[in-house]
């Protein structure tokens, strides 16, 4: 309801411009706002405080010169004039009923836009090295990163999403060392054990895999292992293939897919990083130092100069990032997103001067970043610290045997990214109304219910007779949950723009709240058979709408619990 209200008030703008009284050429930003005490109505705006100044008048005048020249309309009840010149709106029943109208009619398509116009974006997200069973904080930046691309997908975009696999470097060297010690019978006691060997048990299912000459599957690739305990390049590929296969049916287990897997390792042997370091220096923003090649990030916002190649030729973790970005840049993504954990926080700003630097026509603050802080997981009141397979944490396939996929997705995405989450197994795991997702899912059940009574009474109940009755929606209760529902589309617009679909699931949880005192407070199924119909209608929306946004969370929709 907001964009008609702010047409109104476009409209009361053009009117007092050709009345001379606001300047023609000023053009305001109408922001319409739900108001937080219903006393004050359903929405309001402070455009007249806005405006006051450029007209040259008291705001409360301005706001009933505004108010005297709004169109005539049915969406308005009421308007009035508060404080030092806000403008509340009043719906009209009219207008509330349009809302359920709309609902009913665009079922699944309710609450999405086309914000995006097909555009291109890539979020990155997950990007786990492949030295291990995915852990919780893997599980939260799936979940996450996740739902920001069903969020911008919802919103018009034209979404990519994409796993980098951290496939070189001393990590993956630590991991085949690992694996070659337990291929050789030696375990973490043993003295010549890689001093930063890993220890969990999955190293030993995998070095049983390569001795037994198993086939692993991974991407498009297949290894086999060679049975060799010597061959380290042998066990090296084979790891990490047996490593990304688990980590992908982790991922399928908490339905997150890819469309694109990128690995660190073919920036190498394709040249990319070579080619972006010449650029680097050919746009004279490098310079030699005590051995080693450093970039002025000064240039561009950074505190002090970065090194790029360090003394033994290696380079420092950042080149190979620039350029990764700029391989995503050149593929055509405007708009890229990536979804990481807060560690990276301080590579932001190295990453963004360098992609500066290449002055390949990037804009400024480009890509977006979405850091999430970690997860601490408890279960009887104590922290759980660690899981035996993985040794020395939580693994995301712990939590989801244990709670379920539903659960897990909806906590991990139900808090803002940016704070740090308490993950309550005995919460997730419990049945009412403080668990918050079998609360939302409970609330969906309940309208699936009233429909099977209706059924079970030898009753129907049609869309037609829904919309006809719904002028019968008459009590306070009813049309504080239709405005409500009339909230969605904004919702996940500003969810998608923000990247925080953490709003989704906190206006869930308080529809369900608003739906469930309703429902236990008035009958849906009464005798008068246009007030039953007017409240089936109204149900079906809350149902449509709770369905839609449960699934911009990856979160399933029971009929029945």
């Amino acid at each position: 309801m907001k964009p008609q209200i702010a047409e109104l008030l476009s409209a009361a703008v053009a009117s007092l411009k050709a009345q001379g009284t606001l300047p023609t050429d000023l053009e305001p930003r109408i922001q319409i706002d739900n108001t937080r005490d219903k006393a004050h109505g359903d929405l309001a705006t402070n455009l007249a405080m806005m405006l006051a100044k450029p007209a040259g008048k008291n705001p409360r005048e301005l706001a009933q010169l505004l108010v005297d020249a709004l169109p005539a309309n049915t969406l308005v009840e009421k308007v009035e004039i508060a404080g030092p010149g806000f403008i509340n709106f009043y719906l009209s029943d009219a207008s509330t009923a349009s809302l359920v109208k709309a609902v009913l009619e665009q079922k699944e398509a309710y609450g999405r836009n086309n914000d995006g116009a097909g555009r291109k974006v890539q979020v990155e997200f997950v990007s786990a090295n492949p030295t291990g069973p995915l852990h919780i904080g893997h599980g939260r930046g799936a979940a996450v990163g996740d739902c920001i691309c069903r969020l911008l997908d919802a919103s018009g975009w034209d979404v990519t999403r994409e796993f980098y696999y951290n496939d070189a470097g001393a990590q993956i060297n630590n991991l085949a060392l690992s694996v070659q010690a337990r291929c050789k019978g030696l375990t973490p006691d043993d003295a010549s054990w890689p001093e930063d060997g890993y220890r969990g048990d999955y190293i030993v299912e995998l070095a049983n895999s390569y001795m037994n000459g198993d086939t692993v599957e991974s991407a498009d690739q297949s290894f086999t292992g060679a049975k060799d305990a010597d061959d380290l390049e042998a066990i090296r590929h084979f790891a990490v293939a047996y490593l990304r296969r688990e980590q992908d049916l982790d991922l399928k287990a908490f339905a997150v897919d890819f469309d694109v897997y990128f690995l660190e390792s073919s920036l190498y042997s394709e040249g990319k990083v070579e080619a972006a370091v010449k650029t680097l220096i050919d746009n004279g923003y490098t310079y030699e130092d005590g051995g080693a090649l450093w970039l002025r990030t000064t240039d561009f916002g950074d505190d002090k100069d970065r090194v790029m190649r360090k003394k033994d030729g290696g380079y420092t973790y950042f080149v190979p990032d620039v350029a990764y970005h700029l391989d995503k840049w050149q593929r055509g993504f405007e708009r890229v997103v990536n979804e990481q954990g807060a560690d990276h926080h301080s590579t932001i700003t190295r990453v963004r001067a360098g992609l500066q630097a290449l002055n390949a026509g990037i804009p400024k603050g480009w890509p977006d970043y979405v850091l999430h802080q970690m997860v601490t997981v408890m279960r009887g009141g104590e922290e759980v610290k660690i899981s035996k397979r993985a040794g020395s944490y939580v693994t995301l396939r712990d939590l989801i045997d244990e709670v379920g996929r539903d659960a897990t997705r909806y906590f991990l995405a139900a808090r803002k990214a940016d704070s740090q989450l308490t993950f309550d197994i005995d919460l997730a795991r419990s049945q009412s109304s403080d668990n918050p997702v079998y609360y939302i899912q409970y609330a969906h059940a309940r309208v699936c219910s009233i429909f099977r009574k209706l059924a079970e009474a030898g009753q129907s109940w049609t869309l037609a007779e829904g919309l006809a009755a719904l002028p019968k929606l008459e009590l306070e209760s009813e049309k504080d949950l239709i405005v409500k529902l009339g909230r969605f589309p904004e919702i996940v617009k500003v969810a998608a723009n923000n990247h925080e679909p953490h709003s989704v699931a906190n206006y869930l949880r308080d529809l369900a709240g608003d739906f469930h005192t309703y429902y236990n407070s008035e009958k849906t199924l009464v005798d008068d058979a246009d007030v039953r119909n007017a409240r089936l209608a109204l149900a079906e929306a809350v149902r449509q709408v709770i369905s839609n946004g449960l699934g911009l969370l990856g979160v399933s929709a029971p009929q029945e619990m």
